[in-house]
């Protein structure tokens, strides 16, 4: 299972679910281009020593990991119409979530397998993405009984 970033543009964010990548063992994907330096030592700030647990790969773009990555593409987002705990996940699976900002353009909700939603109060607008990330990872690593 894999868990991409599009555009990441918080540096916090990408921290966190580097931790979450490297707690549930699972591989992370950086859809560039970010809006900060993903150099060693801002990745060392943010991540700590999880960085050295994860298997990291860097795309050039959405096109460019559209064409390198199998399996399903399965977006997270406020916009999904299927709960994330109606999906049966695979192992193949990839996760996708946006840049807290402005999410991701329609072209990628477009070209995903499914776009799923976390059900929350109404009065909320949206859950913080790396916090997302770890209660769709948790739920797929729940089915599959990955531990």
């Amino acid at each position: 299972m894999n868990l991409a970033i599009f555009e990441p543009d918080i540096p916090q964010n990408t921290g966190a679910m580097i931790r979450i990548c490297a707690c549930f063992n699972i591989n992370l994907d950086i859809i560039h281009p970010a809006s900060f330096a993903m150099t060693e030592k801002s990745m060392a700030r943010v991540a700590m020593d999880y960085k050295e647990h994860i298997n990291l790969n860097e795309f050039d773009n959405w096109e460019h990991y559209i064409k390198s990555r199998k399996g399903r593409k399965i977006l997270l987002s406020t916009m999904g119409r299927t709960n994330h705990y109606d999906i049966k996940f695979k192992d193949s699976d990839n996760l996708i979530v946006g840049r807290e900002s402005a999410g991701v353009p329609q072209y990628v909700h477009e070209q995903s397998d499914h776009v799923i939603r976390i059900p929350m109060n109404e009065k909320s607008r949206s859950l913080n993405v790396a916090v997302s990330s770890a209660i769709v990872i948790s739920e797929a690593h729940r089915q599959l009984k990955l531990f």
